[in-house]
């Protein structure tokens, strides 16, 4: 995939499968509640906030280095394979289980929950993720390459905001309520952002060393692109 100066980049696809299947596997990892007890409270979380935090990480270097056309590609194919993979486990589990099998319940109970995570994780991943590379592409295009780490953080807050409110709402309202749910999406939310301020530095070397890397972020690129502006 060439930009419009015909520059292939490096590192687009790795980070393009690595956010896929971070993607997939908090999908099933969201199926658990964990509670982790606190002297001032019980936190409440899914098991998903191990790895789909990543995900965020990731749109923003997908958005900041190869900008919101690819971040979206991106986003719009984890959103098709998630699908691709509710549907597979939801065909299985109707598939009638062998003489011999007697787990039968114990996979309902963990994959057939899927689907309806999956429906919360599309809600929110599509309403998050694009608000997310949306927020950071208008504040790069109006402020430039400075300031990365105010593009980085009001991203994520707007994103993960939208992202947890749908995600919750869809996933677990009903199955939890009152100040159990309210629980569950603060602390989801505050702890998604909490890992992107930490992780902030280690975003900031990845983003560095990517554009580093990337031929489109060489002298030459530069001035081919602005030779290609000048032409039009």
């Amino acid at each position: 995939m060439t930009d419009k100066a015909g520059i292939h980049p490096k590192y687009f696809e790795y980070c393009y499968v690595a956010f896929v299947a971070f993607l997939l596997l908090s999908n099933i990892a969201a199926t658990k509640l964990i509670e982790v007890p606190t002297p001032w409270t019980n936190l409440v979380f899914d098991g998903g906030a191990i790895l789909f935090p990543l995900t965020y990480i990731l749109g923003d270097v997908l958005t900041e280095v190869y900008g919101l056309a690819r971040a979206r590609k991106t986003i719009i194919t984890g959103f098709a394979l998630s699908i691709l993979a509710s549907l597979t486990f939801w065909l299985v589990q109707l598939a009638p289980p062998a003489a011999d099998w007697h787990n039968q319940e114990a996979f309902e109970a963990v994959l057939g929950f899927v689907p309806r995570i999956v429906a919360a994780s599309l809600g929110g991943f599509v309403v998050g993720q694009l608000l997310n590379s949306v927020v950071l592409a208008r504040m790069k295009q109006r402020w430039g390459e400075k300031n990365m780490w105010t593009r980085l953080i009001g991203s994520t807050l707007v994103g993960e905001g939208a992202d947890s409110l749908v995600f919750c709402t869809i996933a677990y309202y009903g199955i939890i309520t009152g100040g159990t749910f309210l629980n569950y999406l603060i602390v989801g939310w505050a702890y998604k952002v909490a890992v992107e301020v930490v992780l902030l530095p280690l975003t900031y070397a990845v983003i560095g060393a990517i554009k580093r890397a990337e031929p489109a972020y060489s002298p030459q690129a530069w001035a081919q692109r602005e030779a290609v502006r000048a032409a039009r």
